[in-house]
């Protein structure tokens, strides 16, 4: 297998900082990636991390803002959607590494590959972050051979610094001033550092190209005078990269988009069936404002109570007449179970305000699992829909691209099963000729 290595760099705003933040340091709760193995994850490698007083690393935000106030890095005549960080990933095939020992050797190749990286970028002082991930278990290769494998890369995070002069204005107030250089500053310039066209020279002729291009040149350069071998420069805008699990990957996230598309119509229903259990319980919750409405109605009476009863002159004691002794028999026969009533009540409705409580907090957990599942499939269609339309509108053309990749590996397994076949089929000696 012909084994090929790139380098990419992705230019971006400082909004993104938190994002590229979190998948490199490994700061996502869930990683979407599921191909992240979160028990390796200590086996990250970092060639570059830079911390505060007390010992613990920086943001890639705190590191910006440090540099600017040192002043190693600075911000002049830039707009202001401008992309003021870029990234580096260095990649190749997986299975460079599998063959040569794994994990040790993609650590030896990628500290060479991230001296690569400081030189492009002019200086170590520029470089926020640089991390080789060894946790991306790389599923397809894994199930073919039986055993984990994983995919090594580095990502190396920094600030595209180019020297800028600055002169004094021709209308100077000091005549001998002007025109002339007045300082150089290390000004911010993605589109200065990384120009769409340069000119320069390839195989002995000057070429015009994206500078993304001879980035790709120095760096496969660098690495083969390093003294790493067996692999190849990467193709300028090539998509062979991760070609031997990119059917599988379709496959994959396709069903993934198709489960959590399902899972979403699950909690759907099931926050219906809360809304209904809610409506329930809102309807006890009226009967009970009833039972309140009649103990109000209650302490009206208590009031005529009150009033009952009246002193005669010369005759100790109150007095009532029939209507009220009658009446004052009848509320005491009723304040009999009254006070067992109303306490059981109490404990009802106790009991209501605790369930409708809980139900409340599952209600809330279920809508929040479903934004969940819902922004999880909104991201997985966003990363597959290419896939799926290439499938769709040239499904021809992707098989036999597809076939026509893997067919040196059929071919080579084929001619080991070929020589199995031989090898069983082949007739065995006696001992009567072993021994001659």
């Amino acid at each position: 297998m012909v084994h090929k290595t790139v380098m990419r760099n992705v230019a971006c705003q400082t909004a993104s900082f938190n994002t590229r933040e979190r998948h490199n340091e490994r700061k996502n709760e869930e990683c979407f990636n599921g191909d992240v193995q979160a028990e390796r994850s200590h086996m990250n490698v970092h060639y570059r991390q830079c911390f505060r007083e007390d010992g613990t690393p920086e943001t890639y935000h705190e590191t910006f803002n440090r540099l600017l106030a040192e002043k190693k890095i600075v911000i002049h005549g830039t707009k202001p959607d401008a992309k003021l960080f870029c990234e580096m990933v260095f990649d190749i095939n997986t299975t460079y590494f599998d063959e040569r020992g794994g994990y040790e050797y993609a650590k030896s190749f990628y500290e060479e590959a991230y001296r690569c990286a400081v030189k492009e970028a002019g200086s170590e002082d520029y470089i926020i972050s640089a991390v080789l991930h060894a946790d991306e278990r790389n599923k397809a290769l894994s199930e073919q051979f039986g055993r984990d494998v994983f995919h090594y890369h580095l990502h190396v995070v920094y600030v595209p610094v180019v020297e800028k002069k600055l002169y004094f204005r021709k209308n100077n107030k000091n005549p001998e001033l002007a025109g002339k250089l007045r300082e150089v500053i290390p000004q911010i310039s993605q589109s200065n550092k990384w120009p769409l066209r340069m000119t320069a020279e390839r195989d002995g002729k000057t070429v015009t190209l994206n500078s993304y291009s001879f980035l790709q040149d120095r760096y496969y350069k660098h690495m083969v005078e390093a003294g790493f071998e067996g692999f190849e420069r990467g193709e300028k805008g090539s998509t062979r990269e991760h070609l031997e699990v990119l059917q599988y990957k379709i496959q994959q996230d396709t069903e993934r988009a198709k489960d959590a598309e399902a899972r979403a119509d699950e909690l759907e229903m099931e926050v219906a069936a809360l809304d209904k259990k809610a409506d329930q319980k809102t309807a006890k919750n009226k009967k009970l404002d009833e039972q309140l409405a009649v103990k109000e109605k209650a302490k009206a009476t208590q009031k005529e109570v009150d009033a009952m009863g009246h002193a005669l002159p010369l005759i100790p004691g109150i007095h009532f007449t029939d209507d009220e002794a009658a009446k004052l028999k009848t509320l005491a026969k009723k304040s009999v179970t009254a006070d067992d009533r109303i306490a059981a009540n109490k404990k009802k409705m106790a009991e209501l305000d605790k369930q409708i409580t809980d139900l409340n907090a599952k209600f809330r957990d279920a809508q929040a699992e479903a934004n969940h599942w819902h922004r999880e499939y909104t991201d997985l269609w966003s990363e597959v829909k290419d896939f799926i339309s290439a499938i769709r509108k040239f499904p021809s053309h992707l098989r036999e691209f597809v076939a026509e990749l893997f067919q040196p590996e059929r071919e080579a397994e084929q001619r080991r099963e070929q020589e199995r076949q031989a090898q069983r089929h082949q007739p065995k000696k006696s001992h009567s000729q072993e021994a001659r």
